[in-house]
Parts: C-alpha cells; structure tokens; sequence
C-alpha cells in the first residue's frame, strides 16, 4: 500500500454508505502515539456469513487490524486456530452489532461477542512486521495471554488487508494472510466455555438473524404476576437505602448480595436513549460511556435498572481510587483513554420498570427473575446474583476476600424509596496494627499533639501509613507525647511520600498502636483511620503490612458528602456535639496600618454571615492563613488539620492537581466560619460547584484585572458585558474583586459542564475584546496586554477558585468583595472604600443582596447560544 493511501481504503471500497449501517470512520485514522505497552482496544464479533465465524480485531495504529477465525477462539494451548488477515476495519467498528443486508459485502447477522483491552507484550510494530504478536486480553470472556503467529512462506501483511480474503469466508488458502491463534499456558484452571450471547444485546446470533421478541416473554410474566400499568419516570425516582447492621445472619426468606464498592446509579432508557443519575439524582449520563452504549444495546424498551458502577482491578476487585478519578473526567479525549485503561462495570441488581410496567411492588425474588432475563450474561452490564437465607457463609467468604461487605434482603419485599429495614448493610471494617515513626505539633486548642505517623513492615522494610488523629483523649494525647519524646530523631524511618504540610517530629519506631479503619488506598495510606490504644505488648517488627494494597472504599458518589471517620455510632442515639471556638490571640494586629485586630476579622464574619454563608454552603473552601497578619508570611490550605472539631464539615475529594485525596473544608454555619476564621484566614476562596453536583458550576465568571490599566476602563469593560449579557438574554451580577479589579458573574443553576462555562465566557470576553480592542484583552501574558485591561476566562475550571463575595482581603484596609447593584458600577466608583469597617452596615441598609441572584438563576441556553451567534456574525 502506498504512503499516500488511507489504511481504510480497502474497507471503504467494499461498502456502499447506503446499503449497509456498518461505520466508515472519520477521516484517516490517527497515528498512535501512546506507549507501547498502553491499554488499546480489542473485539471480538460473531458473524454469521456465507460460513459462521469470528473476527478477531486489535487496534493497531489508529484502526481494527482484522483476522477472520473460522473456528473461534481456543482456551487450550495445545490448539493452534487459523486466523486469516482481512481489512483493516474503522475503530467505530467496536461498537457495530446488527445484520448486514444480503447484496452486500460479508452479508449476515453479526453480534459482539467480546470485548475489552489489549496489552502487547512485546513491541507491537516490529512484532506485525515481523509476524509474531504477544498479547495479553483483557476483555469479558478472553482473558490471558495469546499469540498471533504468521504462517511461514506467508508474505508480510503491510498495512491493511487490500489483498487478503473477505472476513465473510474466510479460508485455509488465503495465500499470504494466514496466522495462527495461540493460547498461552497459565495457572488458571479451565473454566466452562463462554456463552454465544452478545456481551450488548444477549441475543445469541440466531435470536438476532430471526428477530426474536423476548420482550413477549418478559410482558406476560408481568401480566401474569399483576405488575400495575404506569411507566416509572427514572428522574423522579427515590432510591430505595438500607439500614446498617453490625453483623451477619442466616434466615429463610432474607437473599444475600456482595456490596459493591462503587456508585449507586439509576439507569433507564426512556425513549431509547439512555440515562444514568447518580443516587442524589445528579446527572452522570456523560460519564460512563460504556454504561450508555450498553444499555442502547438491549433489545428493551422503558427499562429502569438499579445498581452500582464500579472499576476493577486487575484482580477483578473493586477500586475506588480508580473509579473516582474515572467520574471526574470530562473531555471526550480523557474519557476515551480512561475507559481503556480503567473500564466500569454496571452491578445491576434492580429491574423496576419495564415497558410500561411498575415493578416496584412485585416481591424483590421475582424482580430479580425478570433482571436476569433482561441483562447479557457478561459484559459491561452484570446481575448482581445472591445466596438464598445463608447470609453467614457468605459473610466468611467476603471477609476471607476483603471486600466491602455485603447486602440482606428480604426476598418478599417491594422496593421502596426510602430508608428500610428489608434492606440491610453489613460492612466490613479492619483493625491492625502500627509502629509510630512521628507526631505532628498540634495547633489552635488541640493538647499535646495533632496526629500520629504511622508505618508497618514489608519484606524487612518499614512503609508508610499516613496519619491518625482522631480518637485519643486529652489524657491519652499528654501520655504518648511524653512517650515518645524521648525517642525524638532528625530523619523519619522510611520515606515519606506526601508532606503533611505541618510541624514535623519524627521518632525512633519503637512503640506500636493499633488503629481501625476503612480501607488502604493504593498508595498504602489508611483511610478514615481511628486510633483504638496502645500496643505495649506488641514489638515493632510484628507489625506487618499486607503483600498487597486493599482497595480504596466508599459507598458515596461524587456527589455526597464524604463518609465520617468518627467511630460507629452506638445503638443510643448521640448527643449533639457542643460547639465552641476559642479564639486565640484576639489582640493581634493583622493589618497595621488600619490597626484592625484578628478580633475585627472574626467580629466582621461573625456580623456578615447572613449575606455570606449562601456562598460558601456545601461548596469546598480553600483557605489562606495569614497567623501573623498580612505582612507576615501566609500559606495556602486545602487539606483541614486532623485536629478540627468533630462538629467541622469535611468533604474528602481527589485533587488532580495534587495526585492524592484532600479534605476539603466545608463552611455551612457561623460556627464553622468562626472557627475557620480563628485559623486566621483571611480570604476565603470557593468552587463554583456544590458537593451536590462538582461536575456543573452555579455561576460563570469573568474577572477583570486592570493590573495598571485604568479603573475607569475596567468599569467601562463591566457595563459592556452587562450590556450585552442583558441583549442575549442572560442575567449578570457584579461585585468587587477586594484588590483592584471587578467581577461579573452570570447565574448558570448547573446546567453546564466547566469546559462549556470557559467557552461561554470565553465568547462573551472575545465579543467585547472586539468591540473595545484599545482598553480590553484576553491575552493571559503581561506583555501582550500593552496597558489594557485583561478579561481573564479561564477562572472557569473544575477545581479553579473564586473569591467569595463578603471575602476580606489581605490589602492595606482590609477591602471587602462586595456585591454591587449596577447602578453603582461607575467611573467614579471608589471599591478600596469597601472595608470591613462599613460593609455590614451598607448590606443593612440595602436590605437585599444583590448579588443573590447569581445561586437562583438558570439561563434558557438554546436562545442564548442562538443570539450569542448572531452577535458574532453581525
């Protein structure tokens, strides 16, 4: 094939776009830069041509290189199957399950047998050039390792299969395009052989040739068992939740599933395009493309499952870390990546409608029946199947496995959308041990010390734990430090990999303690870790690190508040927990020219709470300390000490930016603003999403940051953007930045992705750089901005902060972020005058906030969109 001829030449040839519904791709396929050992697809299709078959596809090089197998594929090493090189095939191709029309090239029925990743073994450009192909699979069915081997006296397969035999009759005489397909020995015993259902449909390759309505089946069983007539509308539907219960039971009539550790999903197809919400009721169709393509696959109407998304590991364990990093992704590109190396699995283990029945009030047990007739036996959709009444067996084989724990129901009970005792949670929670190597200082009113360093051994080697803070007494905290003072030494015993961002003290690893605790991330660190006591009976070296990680661990969403690392609530309901701050150094001058005291900031968040609060409830904080006011030295804050008050919102979250788990401050009450003010913060700065929805931020931003230029230009830049939000149809909000700048705002109510926002403002910034070039830019660089005022945009990411408006701000006089009615947004405006000093009583006298607008409002974005695009063609 000649250089300048597309790889999918041969395959196009054969088609007609009109007569068949296979893919064509999108222009030439591009070349594959990932390294050579990186996760790329496979499948495996079942076609039923003028010869029944399988045609085995790799992505090689931006396509499906293609072998026909005339006798499928063989788990047993000592059979060597015949694969015949054909065209090379689009990567849309992995998706196609249907019938190509007679007349038409490899006319027949074709289901999707397998698919998944595959990882080479060996250089995969000179392992296809010279005929041999290491392989490990990792897909539904196929898993292990195989090789592909060229025939001798072949001739080399360059690019394409132009000249090999068509994969709807393949033959032993293709001259030139035969390989052999090889399975290579493993330890695994040899299991049944896989199923001929589509791992999409379930149709077996006969059901889809003749058409075959299972749903008939499905609709008299209802008819029969008396399921009432009314669709299930998914997005109204409450989850039904379980109770918690400490230990296992055995009991007729109760079912028994494995929990999961994953995302509880709602998933449906009303109309035939699918949809995914998350338990809180957050979309979360965008994020699970494999989830989506599936249920598009079944052969189903108006169906409404229940389930967990969860990734695997390599171990076929469930792993949280991976899945949560997997729901954060938003670019196609990032998404496309991630579902080959980190692929999810839906654990479906609720049918509640089906057409237009109800199944809610049929017994759990013959829901279930239906499940499994509904689902594919294996494949990115999977029946979560169950014991019948021996729940403690169960309960030994997960706790032997180290898995989250496990689900009891009542097999008679309908499914209702609320809290119930015919479901209950049994998790499983581990205790071990650990050698202290460290402690850190502690801070505000904490005794003696923060928390504790920990590590264990491994192979002779000491590997670190993380921290544990919570738990201990005030007696306990004076005992340990007084124990382990004396064991004080420069260096920690083994390497740490994440700094603690606080006064360090190690210490030589002579005491041990033993500690309960969630889970073990990847990285070995505990999670949610709660120190029990003192192991004074136990040496160092006895305590021993697992040869293996366990998997991360919770049962939320990327929309719920974080589980708490208190320990396990007794049967007694407990007392609310007292508040109370302590302010420390009250008298200390934190801005010296003005002479206001850390006092004066508390006392002004304290008296500007009722207008703050609204933005900083259930939104991550970022603080910025500044202990010895702002001329001293100040450091930014993500992560809250161990030491805050129980009754202190957290929220723990991976941070991209970071490469590890932070816990963020949630500010949802004065109380909670006092206490984060006593820290000596000064600006508070906030997502522009909620814990509800991280995914989709309340509002849009465009900063104004003069940086020289003129204020009078930056009030000019903010009435134009005014202006024209208003003539497109979108509200806006002003307010000071604190420093020397403006903000406008537009309200968005969520209804956008941070990338769709950056655009939107980018647009709107572009617009009024045009209309204005000699006073506006959005270029980022000082020296391309020539004196003019700079429209920054792209504040509009996840995890990028805004300034929260009634923010202080550490400039001389202590300005304040304060919102302004428009009317106010002129050249003469003086916003250094807003301080801490008089804000209070101007949000008295204005009444309102008017601001406020900006959490309320949701933009019609098609009309806008619409009228965006004739401004910019006029």
């Amino acid at each position: 094939m000649s250089d300048d001829r597309s790889p999918l030449d041969a395959y196009r040839h054969k088609r007609s776009g009109d007569r068949t519904a296979e893919p064509f791709g999108e222009g030439p396929p591009e070349p594959d830069g990932r390294p050579a050992d990186a996760a790329r697809l496979f499948m495996v299709q079942m076609h039923a041509a003028r010869r029944l078959h399988w045609d085995l596809r790799l992505e090689i090089d931006g396509v499906l290189r293609s072998w026909a197998v005339p006798r499928g594929v063989s788990f047993d090493p000592t059979v060597k199957r015949l694969a015949v090189q054909t065209e090379d095939h689009p990567l849309e191709y992995v998706d196609f399950e249907g019938i190509i029309p007679e007349g038409n090239y490899g006319a027949g029925a074709m289901i999707v047998w397998d698919r998944g990743v595959w990882v080479a073994l060996e250089p995969v450009a000179e392992g296809y050039r010279k005929g041999k192909l290491l392989l490990e699979l990792r897909g539904h069915k196929l898993r292990g390792v195989w090789t592909l081997v060229r025939t001798k006296g072949s001739a080399s397969a360059q690019g394409g299969g132009a000249v090999g035999q068509p994969s709807s009759a393949p033959s032993s005489h293709s001259s030139g395009r035969e390989w052999l397909l090889i399975k290579k020995p493993d330890a695994s015993p040899p299991g049944p052989p896989p199923d001929d259902r589509s791992i999409l449909s379930g149709l077996t390759i006969e059901q889809l040739r003749r058409g075959d309505d299972r749903a008939a089946q499905l609709r008299a069983r209802l008819l029969e068992w008396g399921a009432p007539r009314r669709p299930v509308d998914a997005r109204r539907l409450a989850p039904m939740l379980a109770q918690t219960q400490d230990a296992a039971f055995s009991r007729p009539g109760w079912v028994f599933e494995l929990k999961y550790d994953g995302y509880r999903v709602i998933a449906s197809r009303p109309a035939g395009e699918p949809h995914l919400r998350y338990r809180s009721g957050v979309d979360a169709t965008g994020a699970f493309p494999e989830i989506t393509r599936a249920l598009r696959a079944l052969p189903f109407e108006g169906i409404v499952l229940d389930g967990e998304v969860v990734v695997l590991d390599d171990d076929a364990r469930p792993n949280f870390q991976r899945l949560q990093r997997r729901a954060l992704l938003l670019r196609r590109h990032d998404l496309h990546q991630a579902m080959r190396e980190h692929p999810v699995c839906y654990y479906v283990f609720d049918l509640l409608g089906f057409e237009d029945f109800d199944l809610r009030p049929l017994p759990l047990a013959q829901r279930k029946e239906l499940l499994r007739l509904v689902l594919p036996p294996s494949g990115a959709l999977r029946y979560t199947d169950h014991v019948a009444e021996h729940g403690e067996a169960l309960f030994a084989l997960v706790e032997q496995q180290r898995l989250e724990g496990m689900m009891a129901k009542r097999a008679d009970a309908p499914y209702v959308g609320r809290r119930c005792a015919d479901w209950v949670r049994i998790r499983i929670e581990s205790t071990d041990d650990f050698v202290i190597i460290g402690l850190t200082e502690p801070k505000g009113s904490r005794t003696a010390l923060g928390s504790l360093h920990l590590a264990a051994y491994r192979d002779g080697a000491l590997v670190y734990a993380g921290r544990v803070g919570t738990g201990m007494s005030d007696a306990q905290l004076v005992e340990i430090r007084a124990q382990l003072d004396p064991l004080v030494v420069d260096r920690p015993a083994c390497p740490i990999p994440v700094a603690s961002g606080r006064q360090d003290r190690w210490v030589q690893p002579q005491l041990c303690c033993e500690v309960r605790f969630l889970a073990r991330t990847e990285d070995d660190l505990l999670r949610l870790p709660v120190f029990l006591r003192m192991r004074d009976d136990k040496p160092p070296h006895e305590c021993v690190m697992p040869a293996v990680a366990d998997d991360d661990h919770r049962d939320v969403e990327p929309s719920e508040p974080a589980a708490s690392s208190e320990p396990a609530a007794s049967s007694a309901p407990a007392p609310p927990p007292t508040r109370r701050v302590v302010i420390s150094n009250p008298d200390k001058v934190f801005w010296p020219g003005a002479g206001y005291t850390k006092k004066d900031l508390i006392d002004f968040y304290r008296e500007i709470s009722p207008w703050l609060l609204p933005y900083l409830r259930d939104r991550p904080l970022v603080l910025t300390r500044y202990p010895d006011g702002i001329e001293g030295k100040n450091f930014f804050q993500k992560n809250a000490p161990p030491f805050i008050p129980d009754w202190i919102k957290t929220r723990l979250m991976w941070s991209e930016h970071d490469k590890r788990e932070v816990e963020y401050f949630v500010c949802n009450d004065v109380d909670s603003l006092v206490y984060v003010a006593n820290l000596a913060t000064i600006p508070l700065h906030v997502w522009g999403s909620r814990l509800a929805d991280l995914q989709h931020p309340d509002w849009c931003i465009l900063d104004l940051d003069p940086k020289g230029a003129p204020f009078e230009h930056v009030v000019e830049i903010a009435l134009r953007l005014h202006a024209l939000c208003d003539e497109v149809g979108l509200a806006n909000y002003c307010k000071t930045s604190g420093s020397t700048g403006l903000h406008v705002l537009v309200p968005l109510g969520g209804c956008c992705t941070f990338e769709q926002t950056r655009m939107l403002a980018q647009i709107l910034g572009k617009i009024v750089e045009a209309e204005l070039p000699k006073i506006a830019t959005a270029e980022r660089s000082m020296r391309a901005r020539q004196g003019r005022v700079y429209i920054d945009y792209v504040q509009n990411g996840h995890g990028r902060l805004l300034v929260s408006p009634f923010s202080v701000r550490p400039k001389p006089g202590a300005p304040v972020s304060t919102p302004l009615p428009w009317d106010e947004v002129v050249p003469t405006l003086d916003h250094q005058a807003l301080t801490i000093a008089n804000v209070p009583a101007r949000m008295r006298a204005l009444g309102a906030d008017p601001l406020i607008g900006v959490l309320q409002g949701r933009p019609d974005l098609a009309a806008v969109l619409e009228r965006l695009t004739a401004k910019m063609q006029e």
